[in-house]
């Protein structure tokens, strides 16, 4: 786990040093242990050093920052060359995988300096090429310098747990794993992306496709490679090299089926298992991060487990009973945090830097709080059950998909009965499901209609609607759901949209406290697995949710936590922080920022929010996203146009 960063340029000009310093230096907390650097210019040889200014200026940068997890010796050092000189690495994440791949690569011939999955990585490439992705089980963004095809080879994980960033300008490329990293480049601008601004606004939607807020800054999507030559610039396509598959049905049986997901999981934790440092599980005391921690204990009866958790004042969002009935289960040592909203103000800027990008809501400042707690016990590798609710139909919106399902399916009976079952989930009375359900069906340009005929905007007063008009900005850029498998596709959807800002998120918050942060759910074979089930075996016909997860764990997990309807998470009382807060909100809405942004009618927005004040109106995350906005917006100097 590390940062990584690199350059090119195509007119010839060499790089200046002080570029190759500056990018290292932003990425310094993703990577405290080691550095080093790599400069290259087509028809000379590769060269590496610790210190930039030993090195002859290249028209080719690579950069790493080491947080070293596996293989602690220098051999594990990069940018890594190969031992012919002509390949070169820098690599951010971990191939779980790789001592299997290592036995293999050894049968064909060749053979290995160190224990570092780097190593085996760059082998593999030397080997396979491209066809080494489909062997890969892991999180990763790295880049290969091959000087024998003359290019630069950037690729991101399958689902997008590392994060990889570019930017391209008139004679050069750069790449890196933060936005912040970039912004050092001389040429590089701070205008909004107005598409993406307004995703964020309305529905908090994040990190989804090639694009991020910043216009020119592009992210890498998950499971897409570019290959990008070394003596021009073209035109960069990304290319995809792995797919959620969909359409190859299993016929188990709801046993046996679990059966095999219990075999996949299991394995999936012991590969995630794999480090030469301290491991903790980040424990919510839900069925996700519950089950990977009794997997551990299942696996290692004698296995030192730490467990770190957020908890909450507010006993209505308190998981502390669950999170104690796990630990007491697992025989785990507890650690507990217990944040402020006073906390969270002092903290906001340092939380506002380290994630490049707004957030959707304080949630997110829990889980600092958690990462921040586990760094001060001396942990410096966290497992997380980050994307099993997008695999497992885990939050409320999925009952709906379900519904929808049936519907379409024309199983009126079925969803009729399905309808009456959701109605007594717990919190059912705040989400109205046959109304989602019918949206799903509808085509956004029908649900834009709709609502102008109940005279309702497709924007809300709160945002300026002609500056959006005049960015060509559409109201909706989320598709619409097709198919009979609404779920299947509900969660597909989420898999490559909503998840992409929370592992983000995650990753953020990990690194900022030079942490490495494992997710077991998020492996191709796992989730292909998943997929392949009827949707019956993920929110069953009594409405439980995850209901062949729970099955998989019975008798590794306690009966309590699997029989649990209820969905909260690191969930923060939010609205009665802000109120608390109320000084410090008011001080953001009426700053120079918040009155510049041309974006916001801001009258209305504080109308609102002091109509919300006096119980008025409804509460939801748009209030900490007009927050969240302003101030990133002042930290990062953000130009509107």
């Amino acid at each position: 786990m590390c940062g990584i960063a690199g350059i090119i340029q195509f007119n010839g000009l060499a790089i200046q040093t002080q570029y190759l310093q500056q990018l290292s230096d932003t990425l310094e907390h993703r990577g405290p242990d080691d550095l080093g650097f790599l400069t290259y210019t087509p028809s000379s040889t590769l060269q590496v050093s610790r210190h930039p200014q030993e090195l002859t200026p290249g028209t080719v940068g690579l950069i790493h920052r080491r947080l070293s997890i596996l293989d602690l010796s220098t051999a594990g050092w990069q940018p890594m060359v190969s031992s012919n000189r002509s390949y070169a690495i820098t690599f951010n994440g971990e191939i779980y995988n790789y001592l299997e791949l290592q036995a293999e690569l050894k049968t064909l011939g060749y053979t290995f300096s160190s224990q570092s999955d780097t190593e085996v990585l760059l082998t593999a490439y030397i080997h396979w090429g491209k066809g080494m992705l489909s062997r890969l089980v892991g999180m990763f963004a790295l880049a290969i310098l091959d000087t024998q095809k003359q290019t630069l080879f950037i690729v991101r994980d399958f689902f997008g747990i590392k994060p990889l960033y570019y930017t391209q300008w008139t004679g050069g490329f750069a790449f890196a794993s933060e936005i912040k990293a970039l912004l050092q480049l001389p040429h590089q601008t701070r205008q909004i992306n107005p598409q993406r601004l307004y995703d964020f606004l309305t529905v908090g939607l994040t990190d989804t496709g090639s694009q991020t807020l910043l216009k020119d800054i592009q992210q890498l999507p998950a499971a897409h490679y570019l290959e990008i030559n070394l003596d021009k610039s073209s035109p960069l396509q990304a290319q995809r090299y792995w797919q959620v598959t969909v359409d190859e049905p299993s016929e188990l049986s709801f046993g046996d089926a679990a059966q095999r997901l219990q075999e996949l999981f299991l394995n999936n934790i012991s590969l995630h298992l794999r480090s030469d440092v301290p491991i903790g599980v980040a424990l919510s005391g839900g069925i996700d991060s519950s089950s990977i921690a009794m997997s551990m204990r299942y696996l290692n009866p004698d296995l030192a487990i730490h467990t770190f958790s957020y908890i909450a004042e507010d006993s209505r969002i308190n998981e502390e009973p669950w999170i104690n009935i796990v630990n007491h289960a697992s025989g785990a040592i507890a650690h507990k945090t217990q944040p402020t909203p006073q906390e969270l103000v002092q903290d906001l800027n340092h939380l506002i830097y380290n994630q490049d990008e707004p957030f959707g809501s304080t949630s997110i400042y829990a889980q600092h709080c958690v990462f921040h707690l586990a760094q001060k016990s001396g942990i410096k590798v966290m497992l997380d059950g980050q994307g099993a609710d997008e695999l497992l139909g885990g939050y409320y919106p999925y009952l709906a998909g379900r519904l929808a399902s049936l519907i379409r399916q024309g199983k009126w009976f079925k969803a009729q009965q399905f309808l009456e079952k959701i109605r007594h989930f717990p919190g059912a009375n705040k989400y109205p499901f046959f109304k989602q359900a019918l949206g799903l069906f509808l085509p956004l340009n029908i649900k834009g209609q709709i609502k102008s005929y109940l005279g309702k905007p497709t924007f809300p007063l709160w945002l300026n609607q002609n500056w959006f008009t005049k960015h060509d900005v559409k109201s909706s850029s989320i598709p619409s759901i097709k198919g009979d498998n609404l779920l299947k596709e509900q969660l597909l959807q989420s898999l490559e949209t909503s998840l992409l800002g929370l592992l983000r998120y995650e990753d953020r918050n990990s690194m900022s406290h030079s942490l490495e942060s494992r997710v077991p759910f998020l492996t191709p074979t796992l989730v292909n697995f998943l997929f392949s089930l009827p949707e019956e075996y993920i929110v069953d016909e009594q409405s439980n949710t995850k209901a062949i997860f729970r099955k998989a764990m019975r008798g590794i997990v306690p009966d309590q936590i699997l029989d649990r309807r209820d969905k909260i998470g690191f969930a923060t009382p939010e609205q009665d922080w802000l109120a608390t807060l109320n000084p410090w909100v008011e001080s953001v809405l009426n700053s120079q920022t918040a009155q510049e942004i041309p974006v916001f009618n801001i009258d209305i927005i504080k109308q609102e929010w002091q109509a919300l004040l006096q119980g008025q109106g409804v509460f939801n995350f748009r209030i900490w996203r007009w927050l969240n906005l302003i101030q990133w917006t002042e930290q990062y100097q953000i130009y509107f146009d």
